[in-house]
């Protein structure tokens, strides 16, 4: 049995390929999120939850955020999903102002976050997603070029098709952590 969980709620793939691989290297109970009660999560010291990000949210996250009280005393980490290029500082900075309006001070300070770049998949997407992917992509292609940053370049350029940014050695700043916590 083990003591680590890693929960993860994947709408195209992306999060569950991270999920699936932190669970791989950590020996970890992988656990769909949508089929996970709080009450499931009390024999876990750690807790690791994958969400895509979406619209400034996180998704499914609701299952750590409504039973924070009952997890705090466990080691939380959360890692995000999402198409935009996680080196670039200013994506990061819409990232955390994002959880900022989903995550409370305590929960912040108590779990450790991390960012992984996923794709699009248009051929999977639901008609709402690609409805805001069609807004986002007329408002672009109104901006001057000149002001386009290179995300908003990537999207006009992939726009429609399928494209993935996933890679495995970003879970590795995740795994250390986890590992040097459980010395």
């Amino acid at each position: 049995m083990s003591n680590i969980a890693v929960i993860y709620k994947s709408h195209y793939g992306f999060t569950k390929a991270y999920a699936s691989w932190i669970a791989e290297e950590l020996s970890a109970d992988l656990l769909e999120a949508d089929k996970v009660k709080a009450a499931d999560l009390q024999r876990y010291h750690t807790i690791i939850y994958g969400g895509g990000l979406y619209a400034g949210g996180v998704s499914g996250v609701s299952l750590i955020t409504r039973n924070f009280e009952s997890l705090q005393d466990k080691s939380l980490y959360l890692f995000t999903v999402g198409a935009a290029d996680v080196s670039d500082e200013e994506n990061i900075a819409s990232i955390k102002g994002s959880l900022a309006r989903v995550l409370t001070p305590p929960m912040l300070a108590k779990i450790k976050v991390y960012h992984f770049r996923g794709g699009l998949s248009y051929s999977k997407m639901s008609f709402m997603h690609k409805s805001m992917m069609g807004m986002m992509h007329k408002m672009l292609l109104k901006k001057p070029e000149s002001e386009l940053r290179s995300d908003d370049k990537a999207m006009l350029e992939t726009y429609g098709q399928d494209v993935s940014f996933v890679d495995k050695n970003l879970i590795a700043p995740l795994i250390q952590d986890i590992v040097q916590s459980a010395r």
